[in-house]
């Protein structure tokens, strides 16, 4: 044997030893380097907490102050109920005063005829016996009543100028008539 064999087998412990103490150094590292993921996960799950907090903080806060806007409309809705049924009342109550006034004013009225003014049924001036007929009749139709709206929605006449509408209506129905004509002579 030479003395080279004599120190690898006396080696051979040294490093079994050596290779057992580096396993364990590792194992020693890795179970550390968990410990310190576990804690930044911890640390992380930490600050995911504080986050959803702070949201839920701010959603309360945005939710109190809608509440008070909804709250504030709430309140000029109702007062303007309020005082829209105030301003019913005092209407209510002026229109039963004018009832009452109007009741009371045509109990004291004389029963007659109503009011109108005198002479309206006369003729213009200078017709007599003496007048020719003709010129009479036409003073007549000049004389008389215009019809009003309340005639005019009645069934009575008007002329065009007083209703526009008319003369535009009948305007697009002649134009509308000229061209069917038109149509049939070309076609």
């Amino acid at each position: 044997m030479t003395p080279d064999d004599d120190t690898t087998q006396a080696d051979a412990p040294t490093r079994a030893d050596a290779a057992k103490a580096e396993r364990d150094a590792d194992r020693e590292r890795s179970e550390a380097r968990g410990a310190e993921l576990r804690s930044e996960l911890a640390a992380t799950d930490a600050r995911r907490a504080e986050e959803e907090t702070a949201e839920a903080e701010q959603a309360v806060q945005e939710a109190e102050a809608a509440k008070e806007k909804l709250s504030r409309k709430e309140q000029k809705a109702r007062e303007r109920a309020e005082a829209a049924e105030a301003e019913a009342d005092r209407e209510r109550a002026e229109a039963d005063d004018a009832e009452r006034k109007r009741r009371e004013t045509g109990d004291r009225a004389p029963a007659g005829p109503p009011n109108t003014v005198s002479g309206s049924s006369v003729a213009a001036p200078g017709l007599g016996s003496g007048t020719d007929p003709n010129a009479a009749a036409a003073a007549q139709r000049s004389a008389g009543p215009s019809p009003t709206a309340g005639a005019v929605a009645a069934g009575g006449s008007s002329g065009g100028a007083d209703r526009p509408e008319l003369l535009v209506g009948a305007a697009f129905a002649g134009a509308f008539v000229a061209a069917r004509i038109l149509k049939r002579i070309f076609d």
